[in-house]
């Protein structure tokens, strides 16, 4: 740090010292405006999850306060964090159903809706909940970007995972490998003459795309892709034309989807399990952050959690070796996270330490903000 701003603590921090990887005791509306001497449009990623507002009580706090005070809260938090992200750096927000909506305007607001990505869809949990109206099984996750078209540019796809292999089959024996169908039409909005055309398929049966929608390419294009073997009309010939998309093709992974399911990033139930009940509220499951650094990140990268919480954020960081800065307020600062990267360092292997190959090493730096 080239401030004084922030007064180290020996006692709490641990490992390779001057690791730049933060633990920071403190209001974070006032640690964050600390950081933007050495931070201003340096990180990476940062990722959030505040408080909800639902009205639950936790062992740390009760997550209750007025929704005007809250959304006060959250623009004043938002607004200090923005400055911090570098032009191809994200914002990821966790959220529920009690002020998702809420907070999403309030977002476009700060971000602009322009630099809104997408909302993925986080199955948080794969029980049921019979006391309830409805069993709500799913959390949201807001993504920004301060440039989309430079995060487009950077973001990483992901590798093929077995939910995704299982989706490529090859029932044609095509020698080219596996595929999965994908359709060949879209939207007519913004249409040309040359997309609407009738195809003949094969067997001599036609086609015509549906009202409202046009083929994806002219109909030269798609006599070519027809004669190469790419379309796809089902097995007996008369299903709808769909494009056969290869495998192979996904050179550098997979386009991250939105639906997020928990056999592929966790439940909170899993993330309970993890951290033996020390931490009795709801934390986030280590695979779910791992997946947003998987897109977001690369080694070495700076990321942020404002609302460090139990410390999955630093910890998850610190085992795919990306730099961290954390956030919190409240004691479970000293009484668990220090703890807990304690043991990361040490070579702790719960969590991603199996899917990363952790081992152990490095170390951070416990700072208290002098006020």
């Amino acid at each position: 740090m080239t401030n004084n701003l922030l007064k180290k603590i020996p006692k709490y921090s641990y490992g390779v010292s001057e690791s730049k990887n933060m633990i920071i005791y403190g209001d974070n509306c006032i640690v964050v405006q600390k950081l933007y001497e050495d931070y201003r449009s340096k990180v990476k990623c940062i990722y959030i999850d505040p408080p909800y507002n639902n009205g639950e009580i936790y062992t740390h706090y009760e997550d209750s306060v007025g929704h005007e005070l809250w959304l006060q809260y959250m623009e004043e938090i938002l607004s200090k964090l923005k400055p911090l992200l570098s032009k191809e750096g994200s914002m990821w927000i966790s959220i529920d159903d009690s002020e998702m909506h809420y907070l999403k305007v309030l977002c476009d607001k700060i971000f602009g809706r322009n630099n809104f990505i997408t909302t993925i869809i986080w199955q948080h949990r794969t029980t049921r909940e019979n006391r309830k109206v409805f069993s709500n099984n799913h959390e949201y996750i807001l993504v920004y970007a301060i440039e989309p078209v430079r995060f487009k540019a950077t973001r990483n796809l992901l590798p093929a995972t077995e939910s995704i292999l299982v989706r490529y089959k090859n029932p044609d024996n095509d020698p080219r490998g596996v595929w999965q169908s994908v359709s060949v039409n879209v939207q007519a909005g913004h249409a040309v003459s040359s997309q609407f055309y009738e195809i003949v398929a094969p067997n001599g049966k036609k086609h015509y795309p549906p009202n409202g929608r046009c083929w994806i390419y002219n109909e030269e294009r798609m006599r070519k892709e027809i004669e190469q073997n790419n379309i796809w009309f089902g097995n007996d010939g008369n299903g709808v034309p769909r494009r056969k998309k290869f495998l192979s093709e996904a050179v550098g992974g997979i386009t991250p989807e939105t639906l997020w399911l928990a056999d592929e990033v966790g439940t909170t139930k899993k993330a309970k399990k993890h951290l033996l009940e020390m931490f009795p509220d709801t934390p986030k499951p280590e695979e779910l952050i791992k997946r947003i650094f998987d897109i977001a990140t690369n080694e070495g990268d700076l990321v942020i959690d404002t609302f460090l919480g139990s410390g999955t954020t630093a910890a998850v960081a610190h085992k795919m070796k990306r730099s961290y800065i954390g956030i919190e307020k409240e004691n479970q600062i000293f009484e668990f996270v220090y703890q807990r990267l304690k043991k990361v360092v040490n070579g702790e292997n719960g969590g991603i330490s199996k899917l990363v190959a952790w081992n152990g090493g490095g170390g951070f730096d416990f700072y208290e903000a002098n006020i």
